[in-house]
């Protein structure tokens, strides 16, 4: 165990316990604290409203001088979220060149929930997305309601629930990439051209 991410760790999820944020919850999920799930619902007043999503937060021992490893289980359909991995493209997690050591967990829970509600569309990571959301914001809608409910359909197998009532969480599949392109080809009145099916073009990877 490395005591000195661990004491950091415990201070900042006591700070981030203390604020109580709207819509946001987070929890170690190893003893050494450097593994956690957390769960993120979009803001009031926009269209991720009651749409939670599901992430998985790895810590190093480098923490807090580089960023941890921030990943969606439940990947939405956003311009800012890849596709295939579910990382988020937040400049500060993709680049240790922009990461802060003032840097906490309430900070990074706080920005991906700002990230989530207001995408960005000048490089987005998810084309199609991107695409779909300026050229027709209604399909959109549609999609994100249609996509997150199917995440969230799991059969019962009658497993007992974790004794812990704090990591408790609803059952969760990963969505592809090829399901979002088949749940929209089934509510679209047009269709994507292969170019947009390709979430990273080295255009622009390229600064």
């Amino acid at each position: 165990m490395n005591r000195r991410v661990f004491l950091l760790l415990e201070k900042h999820f006591q700070e981030f316990r203390e604020n109580n944020y709207t819509g946001i919850t987070a929890f170690p999920t190893s003893e050494d604290m450097m593994e956690w799930e957390a769960e993120i619902e979009g803001l009031q007043d926009s269209m991720w409203q009651g749409l939670i999503f599901e992430l998985t937060i790895d810590f190093t021992p480098e923490y807090n001088f580089v960023p941890p490893v921030v990943k969606f289980r439940t990947i939405p359909f956003h311009p800012n979220v890849d596709p295939y991995t579910g990382q988020p493209c937040i400049d500060f997690l993709d680049n240790p060149e922009k990461w802060n050591t003032s840097y906490t967990l309430s900070s990074i829970l706080l920005t991906l929930q700002v990230m989530l509600s207001n995408p960005g569309l000048e490089q987005p990571v998810n084309l199609e997305a991107a695409q779909m959301l300026i050229e027709n914001e209604s399909v959109y809608r549609t999609l994100l309601q249609r996509l997150f409910h199917k995440s969230c359909e799991s059969k019962d197998d009658g497993q007992e629930l974790p004794k812990d009532s704090q990591k408790l969480s609803r059952p969760i599949k990963t969505i592809s990439f090829y399901e979002y392109h088949k749940t929209w080809s089934g509510i679209a009145t047009s269709k994507a051209s292969e170019f947009y099916k390709t979430p990273c073009p080295s255009s622009i990877k390229q600064e």
